[in-house]
């Protein structure tokens, strides 16, 4: 089982669960920091670690119009300073090749979108930087086929690799996760990462924009923990209702705390009895 050293963290799916948590995008430094402290504290509080994410750019929104964030310069600059500021490490996507280097240089979790998730290109260009990739599952993929993706990171020598859930396409407009690629994915040997917020999107369900269903990622997060996951990835707001993207599936930020303690309670329960195949 590969337990990888991010930061000041060891993240394994037999660790104590890390959560991964921020809002979509990034608005600006002030907001940035402030979500960022308020869960520092509640994870410090409960006995998680925590990895800060949020994303420069919103490169796949649904429509043209779609706001998409401070661009990666500025947004680099935000996530440096979030790091130093709360001794946390981030995570950011990235949406081409040219990306990789220059986010590498400032982030310690390169992310590959779902939609990107089969890109050769851009997975060996973010494997070559030596940092650790977290590779969303795309929702056109079975649980099984990640082998290949971890084939093509570890080509180039980089074994610091994360594998994320984020839901299946149902027909339009509609995600299901199905929990058994949870330990199907971890069959790797690699840690798996359950996406509680975008599973219960509907994407492009509002026409030009995605919908979603934020009651339901509360649901998600307990059942992955309940299992025995690594990590927990979860897109919060203080008023998701005026995010700039992906509001409707967001969690509200004076709900995380509760949420992280309840998650660590599972968690410790599940690796007290971890599950075997």
């Amino acid at each position: 089982m590969t337990q990888l050293r991010i930061g000041n963290l060891t993240v394994g799916n037999d660790r104590p669960l890390t959560v991964i948590a921020g809002p979509c995008q990034l608005e600006s430094e002030d907001h940035a920091q402030m979500i960022a402290g308020i869960l520092k504290e509640a994870c410090d509080a409960a006995g998680a670690q925590f990895i800060f994410k949020a994303s420069y750019d919103k490169a796949n929104r649904t429509s043209l119009s779609g706001k998409r964030g401070l661009g990666i310069e500025k947004g680099l600059q935000v996530l440096q300073s979030v790091a130093r500021a709360n001794d946390v490490p981030v995570l950011t996507d990235v949406h081409n090749e040219a990306q990789c280097a220059q986010a590498g240089e400032v982030v310690d979790v390169l992310q590959i979108p779902a939609f990107l998730c089969r890109q050769t290109d851009i997975l060996l260009a973010a494997g070559e930087t030596g940092k650790a990739v977290n590779v969303k599952k795309g929702q056109f993929l079975a649980p099984w086929e990640m082998q290949n993706i971890v084939d093509k990171i570890e080509s180039t020598g980089n074994k610091n690799i994360l594998l994320t859930e984020r839901g299946t396409t149902f027909g339009y407009n509609t995600l299901v996760a199905d929990m058994r690629s949870l330990p199907q994915m971890a069959q790797t040997g690699y840690p798996v990462v359950m996406d509680a917020t975008h599973s219960v999107a509907q994407p492009g369900g509002k026409g030009g924009s995605s919908g979603g269903q934020r009651e339901f990622a509360p649901v998600m997060a307990r059942a992955a923990a309940s299992i025995g996951v690594a990590a927990i990835f979860m897109e919060t707001h203080e008023d998701p209702d005026r995010a700039p993207s992906d509001g409707p599936n967001m969690i509200y930020l004076d709900q995380m705390p509760g949420l992280i303690n309840l998650l660590m309670q599972f968690d410790a329960l599940a690796k007290s009895h971890p599950l075997t195949f």
